[in-house]
């Protein structure tokens, strides 16, 4: 890793994002929406962006919940390939973007593992997303299995090599990356601080040499892993973390403001 990769990190956007997985109903999603509105506002200046992943049926309550903030955004659990067709329960790009997304998730790992999901429909996402105005989040990360033998480096180059770095330069520069450490989800475990910046450093390097330093400077890149209020703040203080993706701790309004103000 080429240290000056890793110079003035404050420089690139910090973000906190709250997935909410198969979590609440309308009511609740619309009362968290608007009790992380109102903490975010009252907070002060220099907070991080804010991307709320929300269930889809839920989506376009919550857009009126955050409409006109310009420091947190909608994003979608997930999106298909294809513009339209026969395709029965999914939800295409289009579709999201007239429900005020601006963002989505692709690949998270509930998806690989529960949906079988292939790095090679991935790239087709990240594709379509793109397409269609969105900004992806992009999430990729080793299993205890493979982290245990040792398989964690070449389980990440092939996730990001395979999808991510199919993507022209300009489309890159798009993507917001996550890393989520398979073993670290919902299991109340969580990397260390050492841990995860190692794998974060890792792959600015190889986005480094898939496109060019400014890029890897440039990338944010997330750590996604059983974050909560009390861990936040010593993942955040490393140089190549430049936010969290958080499950469970999103779900409460107060912890999930705590880590939105872990940055500061």
């Amino acid at each position: 890793m080429n240290p000056s990769l890793s110079t003035h990190p404050s420089l690139r956007k910090k973000i906190a994002a709250g997935n909410w997985k198969m979590n609440t109903t309308r009511d609740t999603a619309i009362e968290l929406a608007q009790s992380i509105v109102d903490g975010y506002q009252s907070a002060g200046e220099r907070l991080p962006e804010v991307i709320l992943a929300v269930p889809s049926p839920f989506l376009d309550a919550v857009s009126k919940v955050i409409a006109g903030h310009e420091h947190i955004h909608l994003a979608a659990p997930d999106l298909h390939p294809e513009e339209k067709g026969a395709y029965t329960g999914e939800i295409s790009g289009p579709m999201l973007k007239s429900v005020g997304c601006s963002h989505v998730l692709v690949g998270h790992s509930e998806r690989r593992n529960y949906a079988k999901e292939t790095n090679a429909l991935l790239a087709r996402k990240l594709e379509a997303a793109l397409n269609h105005g969105l900004i992806p989040v992009y999430c990729f990360g080793e299993t205890l299995e493979e982290r245990e033998s040792g398989a964690t480096f070449d389980v990440i180059s092939r996730q990001l090599e395979e999808a991510a770095f199919s993507l022209s330069i300009t489309q890159f520069s798009q993507l917001i990356l996550a890393y989520e450490p398979v073993w670290a989800i919902g299991t109340g475990k969580t990397a260390s601080p050492a841990q995860a910046e190692e794998v974060h450093a890792f792959v600015r390097g190889l986005i480094n040499r898939a496109y060019s330093p400014t890029m890897a400077f440039q990338t944010s890149i997330l750590y996604g892993g059983s974050v909560t209020a009390a861990n936040a703040e010593f993942l955040f203080a490393c140089p190549n973390i430049d936010g969290g993706l958080v499950g469970g701790a999103s779900l409460k309004a107060g912890e999930f403001l705590e880590i939105v103000g872990a940055f500061l």
